[in-house]
């Protein structure tokens, strides 16, 4: 979402910063060759858990890729429990994704991928616990503009190593031109590619860009990530037929679509409901019989078009933002647990947000009041105990009841379930202190909120209670680690209301176990260096070489119809020469460019070339690659 909901509490003086013309170039490691995007991994259960990475195969980007897989309990990898391989070629996007099975619960494990007779960095998971837990811990994090400034809250939860997983609740990326949403001139980060993403290859190439930044390769590094998508992994208020961000003149809506949801399924360590669907990713993540996280999709799967806050359209009461196949599920699984806590994940604000009785934002559970009136009844009327809402989306942050039409704010009573609503990675809240302060007052059961700061919620759950701990970052305008504790509520078991608490929650005991090695990477040959070494130089053999020093991140699309676009990486300030060439060798288009070095991404057109096999030649100032590209 957009933010514009509360502009009806208080006039909002337009803060518009100024654009700088030069802008840094995108993060890149030249010595994690080919495993450019680094690892991940996701979706944890007592025996399996998905890994995750992008191969960049340095010779084609047409023919497939092999690449070898192995898991161990240990960081040397030297206690191998699970390997094999994996085919991966230009329709995956080079991507690859393992269901890791035969794993033992609760227990930490380390995985690598070999291409080429290179390593990836070794990634760190957890699987999910069988039994019951004395506590569980997670990080929970939403809305990640890569423009609007650094992702230091990605690297504070690196550097924490206290939490078990991370719950993402989406807008893992934006949709926006450059500058085209809540551009940090200071921080000078620029998205690829430059213009809005509409089809398969843009958020492909979106995705490439991201996941090239070190904080995100170094979190998803570290802990296994469960998540979701809100509307930006596809457009502004998205819905289940169309967005406010898709346009006349941007195509079919359900193409974009299918295209966003296409290259999300690629790109995240996500298992899918149903294999080969890129469209379902509702599903329940269990942590042993103290907790099921139950993940939802608010935003494409059910939700019918936003329609205000007001009227008969909003007040329909067959009204829906899960779709009658969705909500069954859900009134299933809070139904049927066996489970403590019911911790549902989903995507915007559930309790009302109002002035004089009216809902402010259409986007959120207020414009699909009749749903959100059903699901209160459902958990009220069977005694359903022990629910907590996780919510991102807003950029701000919020501890909640949720009322019924009693609802006492003295007392809680009449709460019907809390809600823990996490602010934003980076993308701007409202930098106005007066408006808390009228949102409380407007509404009693918002307990706690805070409109600017960016951060993170530590959730901690025990037998006793689930308790969400706020922090916030101190800035995001260059790399940094400083943040501060602000603000914990909790709900307690058998009770429906927050209370606040004194304190922050501590980790348990056993949370400091070792870290995946992060720097430099281990190799295959020559020998490989401990991987608890991260303060020695990469060591020859890994990594783009002195006489190496261009990398070929992507080539989109290939095949292709009309032009293709590569995403490049050049050591150096220098001279490129781009040409197609045909099969015989002969010249058929030629690019020169200067290039100041880093990240780049360079479209190229090919009206007159018809449809074959062609190959592309990159000379550069320290020597030449030629991929092969098809045109049909």
């Amino acid at each position: 979402m957009r933010i514009t909901l509360l502009a009806c509490l208080f006039i909002i003086s337009s803060v518009f910063q100024s654009l700088a013309q030069n802008t840094r170039a995108l993060n890149f490691n030249p010595a994690l060759k080919p495993f450019y995007h680094g690892v991940a991994s996701g979706d944890p259960t007592p025996n399996k858990v998905i890994i995750w990475t992008r191969v960049t195969p340095d010779s084609t980007f047409v023919g497939p890729a092999t690449v070898e897989w192995r898991m161990a309990t240990d960081t040397g990898m030297t206690n191998i429990v699970q390997s094999g391989t994996y085919v991966t070629d230009i329709n995956k996007d080079y991507t690859v994704k393992v269901d890791v099975s035969g794993l033992l619960p609760n227990k930490y494990y380390y995985y690598e991928f070999t291409y080429d007779s290179l390593n990836s960095i070794r990634g760190r998971t957890k699987t999910a616990p069988l039994a019951m837990q004395d506590s569980l811990r997670f990080g929970v994090v939403s809305c990640a503009n890569y423009e609007a400034g650094y992702f230091n809250v990605y690297k504070v939860l690196t550097e924490r190593n206290d939490i078990d997983a991370i719950i993402h609740l989406g807008d893992y990326i934006y949709e926006y031109e450059h500058t085209g949403y809540s551009y940090n001139s200071t921080a000078g980060r620029k998205f690829e590619p430059a213009t809005e993403i509409i089809t398969l290859n843009d958020y492909r190439t979106r995705y490439s860009c991201y996941k090239l930044d070190d904080d995100l390769i170094r979190l998803h590094q570290q802990y296994p990530f469960i998540m979701v998508w809100d509307d930006h992994e596809s457009a502004n208020d998205s819905y289940k037929d169309g967005a406010g961000n898709h346009n006349s003149g941007e195509g079919l809506w359900i193409d974009r679509k299918q295209a966003s949801q296409q290259a999300y399924m690629e790109w995240s360590p996500i298992r899918p409901v149903i294999p080969g669907d890129n469209s379902l990713i509702y599903r329940k993540i269990q942590y042993g019989p103290l907790m099921d996280l139950i993940m939802l999709d608010t935003r494409l799967h059910g939700r019918e078009a936003q329609s205000g806050t007001t009227g008969s359209t909003v007040n329909n009461p067959n009204r829906t933002i899960l779709g009658a196949d969705q909500y069954q599920w859900l009134s299933d699984q809070l139904l049927y647990t066996q489970a403590q806590w019911k911790i549902i994940g989903q995507q915007v604000m559930m309790a009302p947000l109002t002035v004089a009785g009216i809902g402010v934002n259409g986007d959120q559970w207020d414009g699909y009041p009749a749903e959100r009136n059903k699901l209160i009844s459902l958990v009220l009327a069977n005694n359903i105990q022990n629910v907590a809402v996780l919510t991102g989306d807003i950029h701000t942050s919020w501890a909640n009841d949720v009322p019924t039409a009693n609802y006492n704010s003295n007392t809680g009573a009449g709460s019907a379930f809390v809600e823990f609503v996490t602010t934003s990675v980076t993308s701007p809240g409202f930098p106005i202190g007066v408006g808390m302060s009228i949102i409380k007052l407007a509404n009693p059961h918002v307990k706690f909120v805070n409109l600017d700061k960016k951060g993170f919620i530590i959730l901690d759950v025990n037998q006793q209670r689930v308790q969400a701990d706020w922090f916030f970052v101190s800035t995001i305008n260059y790399s940094s680690s400083n943040y501060n504790y602000a603000e914990s509520w909790y709900e307690n078991a058998g009770e429906r209301h927050l209370r606040k608490a004194n304190s922050l929650a501590m980790p348990r005991h056993d949370m400091y176990y070792q870290t995946a090695p992060l720097w430099p990477r281990p190799f295959v040959a020559p020998p490989i260096v401990e991987p608890e070494d991260t303060t020695s130089n990469p060591q020859p053999g890994t990594g783009l070489q002195e006489a190496d020093e261009i990398a070929v991140v992507g080539v989109y699309p290939n095949p292709f119809t009309e032009g293709l676009s590569l995403q490049l990486y050049l050591a150096n300030p220098g001279d490129i020469v781009i040409d197609i060439l045909s099969l015989s060798g002969q010249k058929l288009v030629s690019y020169n460019k200067y290039f100041t070095g880093g990240l780049q991404f360079l479209p190229i057109e090919t009206p007159t070339l018809q449809n074959g096999i062609y190959f592309l030649r990159i000379k550069y100032p320290g020597g030449e690659k030629t991929l092969k590209v098809i045109k049909q």
